[in-house]
């Protein structure tokens, strides 16, 4: 791998961190690169993760790729291909990676540009405008914009430049029905030019991680069940909810919770368990970067969300067989369970209907998933589609 800076005065600066690759005098690759993926960087978020797949998967079907990222730091970086090169554009924030977005533009060309994020979506819009080249700029859509939490002159400036900029992309990728209709409502876009295809979360790698052992004393055999939830500590996450419907489940159910994940509310969280006198019971164990062990060795994964995108968390849990309890919040959450067929379903914000269905799975098991249905969540399969929309066949 080959991380490098676009040229600035004349210069460009780069740094091998793997096997050397030709490079051209302006920084770009010898040959160029068949689609260029951008993000901020590479953190351990899901879009973060799935954007790396996407690329590797591109990779190894023979395409060069380029991924440029405002700042090249983040645990997904050591997962990149050694096939893909890196772009620093070595800016403080996204908002100021616009003149190293604009020499990547102008210098490189690059025939495909694939962005994801609603910062970097927006500035991949700028940059391509301004530089006026020829790239195919395709955004990607991972939440319901609409539900978002923002002030309201925040969200009404959010609904204008959105209205405003996001036709001006060639195509539009939304990670779900629910996801795709609310932003073609919410930004008035042409429904044709915006595309459903679900986050490929079932991979080899998933598999083979979810084989490892957790490591965690409450997984060992012999052990109370655990009840696993997983994601960032904030409030969309609504984890509070969840120690709630905990609480109410150990009165006459013995079970232990570990919630994979960081976050800002970790404080309240930590409050909450000890108000409620559950405290012993509740491990926030922090980021993992193989929560699948987890979820392959607990006895019912619960996503207590208000809001979603489509939830690979979700839908990492079902390929690693354990069984899901899930909020029927905003989101792809209702298409990914099959109406309820593949997982229970219960209101959000409700910790009384979510402690009785958690309290039914570890008593009566979860509901069988049909294989074929994870088959749609497929590295494979979602690689194919999004070449698809990127025109990549």
């Amino acid at each position: 791998m080959i991380i490098y800076t676009p040229q600035v005065d004349g210069k460009t600066t780069h740094a091998e961190t793997g096997p050397s690759k030709t490079m051209k005098p302006n920084g770009a690759s010898h040959s160029g690169p068949d689609v260029t993926f951008f993000l901020q960087d590479l953190t351990g978020g899901g879009a973060e993760k799935i954007m790396t797949g996407l690329a590797n998967e591109f990779a190894g079907r023979g395409l060069r790729v380029d991924f440029v990222l405002v700042q090249a730091t983040g645990v997904n970086l050591k997962s990149l291909s050694e096939k893909v090169q890196v772009v620093d554009l070595r800016s403080k924030s996204t908002y100021a990676c616009l003149p190293g977005l604009l020499r990547y533009f102008n210098q490189t060309r690059p025939p495909v540009f694939f962005s994801s994020l609603d910062l970097t979506n927006l500035m991949a819009l700028i940059a391509r405008r301004i530089s006026g080249v020829k790239t195919r700029l395709v955004i990607r859509i991972e939440i319901m914009v609409s539900a978002q939490k923002r002030p309201t002159l925040k969200k009404l400036l959010e609904k204008v430049l959105l209205s405003t900029m996001y036709p001006w992309a060639d195509d539009i990728v939304a990670i779900s029905d629910s996801v795709a209709k609310d932003i073609i409502e919410y930004a008035g876009l042409v429904p044709g030019k915006v595309h459903v295809v679900y986050n490929p979360v079932v991979t080899p790698d998933l598999l083979n991680k979810a084989k490892e052992d957790a490591r965690h004393a409450w997984l060992k055999s012999g052990q109370p069940p655990v009840i696993l939830g997983a994601g960032r500590l904030t409030d969309q996450k609504d984890f509070d909810t969840l120690i709630k419907a905990f609480a109410i489940l150990r009165k006459h159910k013995e079970a232990r919770l570990i919630i994979l994940g960081e976050g800002e509310q970790r404080s309240e969280l930590e409050t909450t368990a000890r108000r409620l006198g559950v405290e012993n019971d509740v491990d926030l164990h922090g980021y993992m970067e193989n929560p699948y062990s987890f979820m392959r060795q607990s006895s019912v994964f619960v996503l207590s969300s208000k809001w979603e995108g489509s939830p690979s968390v979700l839908i990492g849990a079902m390929a690693c067989g354990c069984p899901v309890v899930s909020t029927d919040c905003p989101g792809a959450v209702r298409e990914i369970l099959a109406d309820g067929a593949y997982g229970d379903l219960v209101p959000v914000g409700d910790a009384i209907a979510m402690a009785d269905a958690m309290g039914k799975v570890l008593e009566n098991g979860g509901k069988q998933i049909d294989p074929q249905w994870l088959e749609q969540f497929s590295i494979e399969s979602v690689a194919e589609q999004t070449m698809k929309v990127l025109k990549l066949e």
